[in-house]
This record gives structure tokens, sequence and C-alpha cells, in this order.
């Protein structure tokens, strides 16, 4: 399987876990580092559809930004909240692993075996 991507941080446990399960099944994904190279919205939408999840969801709400933000505000809006992960990539979940029309949140990392 070459069509797998990981947006990925390095710093990250999570992250660096669920790349070294695809790594281990001797798949060689694309590699997006999504706070140097943040998607678009279009991408970001996208992103959301595969997951199957609402933007709240994709949300880290334990970034400083989420609370300066006021991220926690039920009344905003999906295109609200993309809004801001566009401006704070760094509010968006990771890692997020995508195998063509599906995707999922290697939290746990166990969770890119569901797309091989």
């Amino acid at each position: 399987m070459s069509d797998i991507t990981i947006y990925h941080n390095p710093r990250c446990s999570k992250s660096r876990q669920s790349l070294k399960i695809l790594q281990d099944n001797n798949i060689t994904p694309k590699i997006i580092l999504y706070l140097e190279n943040p998607p678009s919205k279009s991408d970001l939408k996208n992103l959301l559809i595969k997951l199957g999840i609402g933007a709240r969801d994709l949300l880290r709400s334990s970034e400083e930004a989420y609370k300066v933000n006021g991220l926690a505000d039920k009344s905003l809006s999906d295109e609200q909240l993309i809004s801001a992960m566009l401006t704070e990539p760094k509010l968006i979940e990771r890692p997020i692993v995508v195998a063509g029309e599906k995707a999922v949140l290697g939290r746990p990392p166990e969770n890119v075996l569901t797309l091989l």
C-alpha cells in the first residue's frame, strides 16, 4: 500500500508510534508535517469527511490556543472551528492517517491498523 498519508508531528509520541506501525508493516507513507505545511480549508474539510467526525472532534482542547480563542463555546460553527484550526494548526488532533477515502486518528496508534 503506497497511497497512505500521515499528518505527522515528530514531537508527538502518538504520531511517532503511528508512523512506526506503518513502517513495521512495510508501508512508507507520504509524511505531511502539518505544523509546517498546514492543510488547506478544502483539505481539512475532506479530512473531516474521511474521518467521519465534526470539526469539534478534531480540536485539541488541551492547547492554549483553544482556551485563548474561546473554542469551548458550543455555539461556534464547524466553519469557525475550521478557521481556528487553519490559523493555529497545533489545534488539529494528531496524527491523522489517510488511505484512499478513509482516515483514522492514531489515538491510540493501533487505530492505523484498521486501514491496512
